[in-house]
């Protein structure tokens, strides 16, 4: 996120002496805006925004300053009206000169998906905010169960942060989910078993010891010997074996 934010200072500074320059011609200034430019900052982490939807969500406000005159164009709406997407985080809009309108924007990079049992099904990102899923599908662990907006935004969002800094884990955790006491099991990519994480806490710990586990034992006793593993107590794995008529 740094290079986002050096480069979103970059682009606020440019656009205020941009401000200082046009602000006393800008009334009435009544030439045709030639060009509309869009910068995505942080394109390369996230595709879920693209300059063509840009463009048709400014069209269906009727905001597209292409054509428009200088003097009617109102980049605080524009900005309100990209900002309304909830997968984009900041907008910034400003009149260049050669009349030419400039539109930066940040996305919001989602952590997990949520398809809870009451039927809400939405993103989070890091800070917890909630992200529509409507039109946008992204390759990310799924959480289904009993999910307030509330243990969204808590509690599920140290998980996904952590699974997302930890490359291994970001590809093993499929699926998550929530029990009505809080407590959460993990479905696995790889393997034919749950594990049950218990409360969303010591987190390090608790995929630190499943790590061992995996490493250290599964390769040596096959990965369908058991069919429930337990790391919600802290320094212990509790297992259960798979029965007798299944694999083994």
């Amino acid at each position: 996120m740094k290079y986002v934010i050096r480069l979103l200072l970059l682009f606020l500074s440019l656009a205020y002496l941009v401000f200082v320059t046009v602000r006393y011609s800008r009334a009435e200034d009544t030439r045709a805006c030639t060009a509309l430019q869009i910068d995505i900052l942080d394109s390369a982490q996230a595709t879920f925004i693209s300059k063509g939807g840009i463009e048709k969500m400014l069209q269906k406000n009727r905001l597209h300053p292409v054509g428009q005159t200088i003097n009617s164009i109102s980049p605080i709406k524009i900005e309100h009206a990209i900002e309304s997407d909830s997968f984009i985080c900041r907008a910034i809009c400003s009149i260049t000169p050669g009349c030419r309108v400039r539109l930066a924007v940040i996305q919001r990079i989602p952590l997990l998906r949520v398809m809870a049992d009451n039927g809400e099904d939405y993103y989070i990102d890091e800070a917890g905010t909630r992200m529509e899923a409507i039109g946008y599908e992204a390759d990310l662990p799924v959480v289904t169960g009993t999910v307030t907006p509330a243990f969204a935004r808590k509690k599920l969002k140290a998980l996904g942060i952590f699974l997302r800094n930890d490359t291994f884990w970001d590809g093993q955790v499929e699926q998550i989910v929530v029990k009505p006491n809080g407590e959460v099991d993990l479905i696995m990519r790889i393997g034919d078993h749950i594990v049950h994480f218990g409360r969303i806490e010591n987190i390090p710990i608790k995929f630190r010891n499943l790590y061992a586990f995996y490493t250290d034992i599964m390769p040596k006793v096959g990965w369908y010997k058991y069919s429930e593993i337990n790391v919600a107590y802290d320094g212990r794995i509790i297992c259960k074996r798979r029965k007798p008529n299944k694999k083994s």
